[in-house]
């Protein structure tokens, strides 16, 4: 959550101009660290984006101080954490260099680009909680089974526990899997050249824009999404209710925000591109990317016969952790 909320602030600071609402880093000004009155609105909605990113390390702190008291040892969990921990850096720097630049397009690409691997790494830590607690899950339904015996008829598979696949169906789920996942991010980055191309520089000020053709670099966008859009299409066919449920339902929340993120981006293309459509469309793009994430991870730990906790079980505290982060 906290790794989407990034985003969308980067967003409003685009949006209304603010970019170089603090005209230096770390410092707001050259003399005084938070905005001065003179700066107005747009220092203000700057210096906030800011001090979100020492919210942001204080949650990613809470998930790996929790990994790290867990009974259990959870080392992806903590992997996770410190991996968060080091791109929120990264980011921050970025972001610093971002106003050197005096917002230089390709630097706030990439600055969206580090808060976008931010989220990767947020998913990621949320996926190994939650495998984490469906091992534990898995471990006590056989400590169960094992105690009822021969002929305690707990024979048959593990509720929760993906049922085996044909070998032919379980390579093409995973191909296309990770060709969904690989698409998906080139959609994203070219939608990075299509924001560099065209307005909202970040600044009310004239700043450079990228040397691209706005109207073909969206067209591209446009295709690749259509393109998204058919293989989530076909890995939902794929995927069967039985085992792979948990995907399968992924996979449509997932075609549905899409479908969502469609209409929105050819709203603003239409529309002449207003600020809070864009906003509609960066959050879109948040969303889109955590879910087809969610798509493929849940598809991977499925085919790997992993499991997830019962329904309706308390979240263990790393996973309650990772999820706010």
């Amino acid at each position: 959550m906290a790794s989407i909320a990034i985003i969308v602030t980067g967003g409003i600071v685009r949006v209304t101009g603010s970019g170089l609402g603090c005209t230096d880093w770390p410092m707001c000004t050259g003399e005084t660290l938070a905005p001065t009155a003179e700066m107005g609105v747009h220092g203000v909605i700057e210096f906030g984006n800011r001090l979100l990113t020492g919210a942001l390390c204080a949650v990613v702190g809470w998930v790996i101080v929790t990994a790290r008291l867990q009974e259990k040892p959870m080392p992806a969990v903590l992997r996770g954490g410190w991996a968060q921990f080091w791109i929120v850096v990264l980011n921050a720097v970025v972001g610093g260099v971002t106003v050197w630049m005096r917002l230089s397009p390709y630097i706030v690409a990439a600055h969206f680009l580090a808060a976008t691997l931010l989220l990767t790494a947020a998913v990621y830590t949320w996926h190994a909680a939650y495998a984490d607690a469906g091992a534990d899950a898995g471990a006590g339904a056989d400590a169960v089974a094992g105690a009822d015996g021969p002929s305690g008829g707990g024979g048959g598979a593990l509720p929760g526990v993906a049922a085996p696949l044909a070998p032919g169906l379980a390579a093409r789920i995973r191909s296309l899997s990770a060709a969904l996942v690989t698409v998906t991010a080139l959609l994203v980055v070219v939608g990075t050249l299509a924001t560099g191309s065209g307005p909202h520089a970040g600044d009310s000020s004239d700043v450079a824009r990228m040397p691209f053709d706005w109207t073909a670099v969206t067209v591209v966008h446009g295709v690749l999404a259509g393109a998204v859009l058919v293989l989530a299409g076909a890995l939902f066919s794929l995927l069967p209710r039985d085992g792979l449920g948990a995907a399968r339902r992924k996979a449509a929340v997932f075609l549905a925000v899409l479908l969502g993120q469609g209409v929105v981006g050819l709203v603003q293309s239409l529309t002449a591109l207003p600020s809070l459509v864009v906003m509609l469309h960066l959050l879109g793009s948040a969303l889109v990317w955590t879910g087809v994430l969610q798509v493929h991870l849940t598809v991977r730990r499925a085919l790997f016969g992993r499991s997830g906790p019962p329904a309706g079980a308390p979240l263990p505290p790393a996973l309650s952790a990772a999820t706010h982060a």
